[in-house]
């Protein structure tokens, strides 16, 4: 992680404390950073829906940006996380029956989509840098 170049990333977009945070391994920016970043940087988005299921939704995010394009993906799939007493050879563990606890799948996976267009056509991506909306893991505590 460059720790420059994510300083010089903030300042360019004005994100403050309330945009962002450290989440374990990684660095996390909250919705209100991702939309200052795509309105800042006058980032189109455009969608399409991939798979509509009630427990399940691909959406690709196309985006562009000055000549620069990407096409990326976020999905949602319905489910908690379930106690396995026998899991691990009887130590117990976390199965993992979906990536999201809302009913919103589709709107879900369309937050997911959006966060990775805008991370990756901004450079944050290849710094190691995510969406909160991209894995329920990234919730600010």
């Amino acid at each position: 992680m460059n720790k420059e170049k994510i300083t010089a990333l903030y300042r360019k977009y004005e994100l403050t404390a309330d945009d962002v945070f450290k989440h374990k391994h990684y660095l996390i920016i909250c919705r209100q950073g991702i939309d200052k970043i795509q309105a800042k940087e006058k980032i189109f988005i455009s969608y399409e829906a991939v798979s509509v299921e009630p427990e399940f939704c691909v959406v690709k995010a196309m985006a562009s940006k000055d000549d620069a394009k990407i096409e990326t993906f976020g999905s949602a799939k319905y489910g908690a996380k379930e106690w396995d007493a026998t899991a691990k050879g009887g130590k117990g563990g976390w199965n993992e029956l979906g990536n999201t606890t809302t009913w919103y799948v589709m709107e879900m996976a369309e937050k997911r989509a959006m966060s990775r267009a805008v991370l990756k056509l901004t450079g944050f991506y290849e710094l190691g840098v995510f969406g909160e909306d991209e894995s329920e893991d990234f919730k600010r505590k």
